[in-house]
């Protein structure tokens, strides 16, 4: 059974490859993740915020005017709590490559443009093999078009592209008005990849304490429907590679990943909650679903559920959007 994969022009012994998440931050985990069959790793991530200041800058950026909104601070990291600065990201990316023989990602979280991108040139001096960049970016002012939202994508990216030789991932929110039409864009942009999709940490109410949450919520099998939409929808219309990630909890799951286009399967919350060592528990998921239905590569059924082998694309998500609605039953015994 070959489970090979090509993700950023990479072979990869399975498409299993564990996302970004404080289960890179040890050197230990790292090899241990190989050893349970990971076949790259994408490092968490160094942050715009880390490389554009001082750490005593960052503390007054942050808490400066925040009095009399002090459920402000919630939502950002103090400095204490970045797990490396630029230099420690730097060695940590050394490190992992001594430590292990498959692809290390680093990945680079920003939302602007400025003299941090050139960071990227770093990383790749460092040894990293490719790059995930993160472009975690809410826009919230209403005077904002959307087209101005999208250049900032295309800038950001253009700007590390022309940093470094090395492959780019873009991982990207879900909340575009044309998702295919970004996804187009940046490939022209210079992404060899998209990662499918970003989740956004939203606030929560905390009503004993009348004041606001944010804090990290693992992802469900739910979450997964989403990128799969998207990645069926995308595979052989861009010629990016295409990983997918939130919500991949078993084989079955990476299977139809796979099916729809993914080049690659990634995966945090489910090694978060089960241990890496899920890792081999997925990957033997995958081989019993492919020999019971005869399958004898990922290659083989990649994409072979896209929606371009839809004879007519538009009228398939129609026809799915129909079908599920008109599939609802009301129990007729239900109290009103």
């Amino acid at each position: 059974m070959d489970l090979t994969t090509t993700y950023l022009g990479m072979k990869l012994r399975t498409p299993l490859v564990p996302s970004a998440s404080p289960l890179s931050h040890n050197i230990d985990t790292i090899r241990l993740m190989e050893d349970k069959g990971a076949s790259a790793i994408v490092l968490y991530s160094l942050f715009e915020e880390q490389l554009n200041r001082e750490r005593h800058a960052l503390h007054h950026h942050l808490t400066h005017g925040t009095e009399s909104f002090a459920e402000a601070l919630t939502f950002f990291p103090e400095p204490s709590e970045f797990h490396l600065g630029p230099d420690g990201y730097l060695n940590h990316i050394r490190k992992a490559k001594e430590a292990v023989e498959i692809p290390i990602i680093a990945s680079l979280n920003g939302a602007s443009i400025g003299g941090w991108v050139d960071y990227a040139s770093k990383m790749e001096a460092a040894g990293a093999d490719a790059l995930e960049l993160n472009i975690y970016y809410i826009p919230t002012d209403v005077s904002l078009s959307p087209r101005d939202v999208e250049e900032r994508y295309f800038e950001v990216l253009k700007a590390v592209r022309s940093a470094v030789k090395m492959p780019i991932a873009v991982k990207l929110s879900p909340y575009f008005s044309n998702t295919a039409f970004m996804a187009n864009e940046l490939e022209k942009a210079g992404a060899d990849g998209l990662v499918l999709f970003n989740r956004f940490y939203q606030p929560d109410v905390d009503l004993e304490n009348i004041e606001m949450l944010s804090q990290p919520i693992l992802s469900g099998p739910q979450d997964a429907l989403l990128p799969l939409t998207w990645i069926g929808i995308l595979f052989g219309r861009v010629m990016t590679s295409l990983a997918a990630t939130s919500g991949i909890q078993t084989g079955k799951e990476a299977v139809k990943m796979v099916m729809v286009g993914a080049d690659v399967t990634m995966m945090a919350s489910a090694l978060l909650r089960h241990g890496v060592g899920h890792l081999r528990t997925v990957e033997q998921e995958m081989h019993e679903w492919m020999e019971e239905h005869e399958y004898e590569s990922v290659e083989q059924m990649k994409g072979s559920m896209g929606q371009i082998h839809s004879p007519d694309p538009s009228a398939y998500e129609r026809a799915h959007y129909i079908e599920t609605l008109q599939s609802f039953q009301i129990d007729p015994g239900l109290d009103t």
